[in-house]
């Protein structure tokens, strides 16, 4: 594309979001970053987005808070324990506990409404539906769904003003290929955080799924994860 658009793109802190807010950058868009506080365990992902915001040096930065506590449902919202030590084939055998009902479909939801006030026909999201730990809101089906009611359930979309679409950049990526494409965008790895159940340092615990899947795909690279782990096999 030539010239510079406007891009929502959701940033959790984590590998994938700031991947492909990276990708959106190297596109030519002018990158709105947008993280949420919903309840979850920890804040160490917050701290992370504020951080990766300023590398990718993004427009403008919000971090909305919704308390998605209230409902729980997750063990990433409540007390449930957060699954550790599970194989790969287990992982993709069943949806996990740390699944947050409808978590993407509230993200883009909001994510949306900024964009119709920006004047952004674009939102950029990290989900990946290869190294798959089974959550439903990542995968093509959701997407493709989701930005056919962009175009229905706005005015910009309802009016002809904007044609909303929903960029998945990852979605059918390995890991290794994310983490490849973001080093090779300059993306500094070592202000992300990816861990469910972290240290209360900030230490990822190297055994939760995120941990597991992430470690996969450092090795998987050939390089070495710069952050630092509990443990890890």
């Amino acid at each position: 594309m030539s010239g510079t658009h406007r891009a929502v793109a959701l940033l959790s802190g984590g590998l994938d979001s700031v991947t492909a807010a990276s990708i959106a950058r190297k596109d030519g868009y002018e990158v709105y970053a947008l993280t949420f506080n919903y309840g979850q365990r920890h804040t160490w992902e917050i701290a992370s987005a504020k951080k990766v915001a300023a590398q990718l040096k993004a427009k403008e930065h919000k971090i909305i808070n919704i308390d998605l506590t209230a409902f729980g449902g997750s063990a990433l919202t409540s007390d449930l324990p957060v699954p550790k030590d599970r194989t790969l084939e287990t992982m993709s055998a069943e949806i996990p506990a740390t699944y947050v009902p409808a978590r993407n479909t509230i993200f883009l939801s909001i994510a949306l409404g900024w964009a119709e006030v920006l004047g952004a026909a674009d939102i950029f999201i990290g989900v990946n539906a290869v190294d798959y730990s089974g959550y439903p809101d990542c995968r093509p089906e959701f997407i493709r769904a989701f930005e056919t009611l962009a175009n229905l359930a706005t005015k910009a979309g309802v009016q002809g003003s904007a044609k909303y679409r929903i960029h998945a950049p990852l979605i059918a990526m390995s890991k290794a290929e994310i983490i490849r494409t973001g080093v090779g965008l300059g993306v500094d790895y070592s202000m992300t955080h990816t861990c469910y159940d972290p240290s209360p340092l900030g230490e990822s615990c190297g055994v939760c799924d995120a941990c597991t899947l992430r470690l996969k795909g450092f090795e998987e690279a050939g390089l070495v994860d710069p952050i630092p782990y509990v443990s890890h096999r």
